[in-house]
């Protein structure tokens, strides 16, 4: 399912902010070109993108300034404050801040119960769930749930190496 989507042209997005998955949803994301979400999930993000897109602007604002040189006419202070801000913006922001459109069209989660806010805003914009979920997950929630060790780190990676190479399949159109 995953990769007829892709094949079609869809986009996905990653999500997994536990500890042990964040090295591998970014791995697994940008090894097929995907969003991702890794530290952070923000409230809206699919539901309210206009808001989180404004935050998005403003990453990108204090970026070109600091390519700019801009920041050099800052006091000392407000030169600091600014640089925690994009580092704090960029946590959360950075796996999606190309995101063009409104929504992805599918989203791949690592433990659903950790990421329940997420598992909300992609059933209410009714976007596709793919999960690697522990036997507490419910799969009521779910589309497509891979039953699975959501806290061990090998499970982790072989899952979302499983998910990202489908996505790479259906972007290629052909078998890896």
């Amino acid at each position: 399912a995953l990769k007829d989507l892709t094949k079609r042209g869809k986009k996905v997005i990653f999500v997994g902010t536990k500890a042990n998955a964040q090295k591998a949803i970014f791995d697994a994301a940008t090894r097929c070109g995907s969003f991702y979400v890794n530290h952070r999930w923000l409230g809206g993000t699919l539901t309210n993108f206009k808001t989180i897109s404004k935050r998005i602007a403003l990453l990108k604002k204090i970026d070109t300034e600091i390519n700019n040189n801009s920041l050099d006419n800052l006091t000392k202070k407000e030169m600091t404050e600014k640089l925690k801000l994009r580092e704090k913006l960029n946590d959360n922001l950075e796996g999606i801040k190309e995101i063009k459109q409104y929504i992805p069209d599918a989203i791949v989660i690592v433990d659903p119960v950790v990421e329940h806010s997420a598992v909300a805003e992609a059933r209410k914009v009714r976007i596709p769930i793919f999960a690697l979920g522990d036997t507490n997950t419910d799969p009521d929630l779910i589309d497509y749930l891979v039953p699975a060790n959501d806290d061990s780190d090998a499970s982790i990676s072989l899952v979302l190496q499983l998910f990202a190479d489908a996505i790479c399949e259906g972007k290629s159109g052909n078998a890896l």
